[in-house]
């Protein structure tokens, strides 16, 4: 069951993923980062020639984030793609999510998107024994 601040959210990765750079994959990826006090900051993946040197739509999302100094507070990610499939962060992702998540000591929800379907999971069920700053210490 979602709720309406988990449709919305779902929404703002489907719009993002419209604003995709995407002309080798063909494979439009939007996410959505909902933050405590409601707002949200979207990314979307943008490929290069260079297939390396792609970003994904949550690391893109991520990045936005911390550059308008959001560091904490980080409650929920919406994640989808084209096609009918539910996708998931990939494994650099959820590291980077992991990142941002841990400033703020948070377990965010994960939705992962598809067609018809939404799969509700914590981050640290999709990254178990994660590494993060509490590490370096």
């Amino acid at each position: 069951m979602s709720s309406p601040a988990d449709d919305a959210l779902i929404a703002a990765a489907r719009e993002a993923a419209r604003n995709s750079y995407s002309p080798y994959s063909h494979f439009a990826v939007g996410a959505a980062l909902r933050f405590a006090g409601g707002s949200t900051v979207t990314g979307t993946n943008v490929e290069n020639a260079s297939y390396g040197l792609a970003l994904c739509a949550e690391t893109v999302a991520v990045g936005k984030a911390m550059a308008d100094g959001i560091r904490g507070g980080l409650e929920a990610v919406a994640v989808t793609g084209p096609g009918d499939e539910v996708i998931t962060p990939c494994g650099r992702c959820r590291q980077v999510l992991n990142e941002l998540a841990q400033l703020g000591g948070t377990d965010p929800d994960i939705l992962c998107v598809g067609a018809s379907e939404v799969r509700r999971m914590k981050l640290s069920e999709l990254l178990p024994h994660a590494f993060g700053p509490a590490n370096l210490e």
